[in-house]
């Protein structure tokens, strides 16, 4: 009976015992199969980012009804073209779809500079690792874009250039060296004949590039404006009269004469402007307002004048910089460059017959 007790017991370890290395089996087959297909699929790194979900690509269209509202009002502001505007975002964004407009919100290319404060990404371009400016928002871009050519003295002769003069402002971003490739400006123009981006550049530029029709442009000269309502693109296109207000053109700037019990306010409302726009076209303080028979400027000025004459003579002992500016269509920035005239004396009433250059 002991011999048969221990056969059973030899035989329920033995039972216990294969069952143990089927299980090993199973487990160690179950460990194969993802070693197997880490061979054929490559090894994967911790760093490595996950795979990313499809994304739909932006089309130039769908950019263009994007962000033409901005580059329109930059083009009102600054007298930067609207089409060069969209053109260098289509091109240096790859209409918002490359890795650096999406990873940095910079629709421009714009590197960071020495005088660059804000948030910076690191991306390859012409050389590796080169820094970048990023931005909150896309609109920041495009914000900086303007202010960026606005500022630098080698895209001071960009602004001597009709806003309409698309093919000009193009090859003056190569000339001054905004970009590197050798057919930037070519690119640049292509895109906007291609999109007709150029009506953008017209007085009613949102109106045209909606309809799409060259053909169908045309500006109406010496039409009023209905029910007394202004249309704040028709006045630029030619010196009409807009509810009592006569537009006209100074060194390429519309400006109007305010009349007795004008504000800024209220001039901004008649031609959709903003105060505060209204008060920097005109170089003034926050609450400031205009007296009888100033200039009031509708676009900012530029930085010298383009006709004659070329220089003033100050003829009074209270004249300033400003006023001079106002006369000229000039900023006063940009006539103390000129003339050399330090900051902190630009506010300051000038030397009578004193010359003051204009270009």
């Amino acid at each position: 009976k002991e011999k048969v007790y221990l056969c059973d017991i030899m035989k329920q370890l033995l039972l216990i015992l294969a069952g143990m290395l089927a299980v090993e089996g199973v487990w160690a087959q179950t460990f194969d199969e993802p070693e197997q297909l880490f061979e054929e699929s490559g090894p994967m790194r911790l760093s490595d980012p996950e795979p990313a979900l499809p994304v739909v690509r932006q089309t130039r269209e769908e950019y263009v009804e994007r962000y033409k509202h901005i580059a329109v009002a930059h083009r009102e502001r600054y007298g930067i073209p609207a089409s060069i505007i969209m053109a260098q975002g289509i091109l240096e964004s790859d209409s918002g779809n490359s890795d650096l407009s999406q990873m940095s919100n910079n629709h421009f290319g714009i590197k960071c500079k020495s005088n660059w404060t804000g948030r910076a990404v690191y991306y390859d371009d012409d050389e590796a690792g080169e820094c970048f400016r990023a931005y909150e928002s896309v609109e920041d871009s495009y914000v900086d874009h303007a202010e960026y050519l606005d500022a630098q003295p080698r895209y001071d002769t960009l602004f001597l250039h009709d806003p309409t003069d698309y093919k000009s402002w193009a090859r003056g971003l190569k000339a001054a060296g905004y970009a590197t490739a050798p057919d930037y400006a070519e690119r640049l123009v292509r895109i906007i004949e291609e999109m007709e981006l150029h009506l953008l550049d017209q007085p009613q530029g949102l109106e045209f590039f909606s309809r799409r029709t060259p053909k169908r442009v045309h500006i109406a000269r010496n039409t009023a404006a209905p029910s007394g309502v202004v249309d704040p693109d028709n006045y630029r296109a030619t010196a009409n009269i807009y509810d009592g207000y006569g537009v006209s053109r100074n060194n390429g700037v519309y400006y109007v004469r305010a009349k007795g019990n004008d504000t800024f306010e209220e001039i901004a409302r008649h031609f959709r402007l903003s105060p505060g726009n209204l008060r920097r076209f005109n170089e003034v303080a926050r609450r400031s307002q205009p007296a009888t028979g100033d200039y009031v400027y509708l676009g900012r000025k530029k930085k010298s004048r383009r006709v004659e004459p070329g220089f003033h003579v100050v003829t009074r002992r209270d004249e300033t910089l400003r006023q001079i500016g106002q006369r000229y269509g000039i900023r006063t920035r940009a006539l103390a460059s000129l003339n050399s005239i330090p900051a902190v004396e630009r506010a300051a009433a000038l030397q009578e017959g004193l010359t003051v250059l204009l270009r």
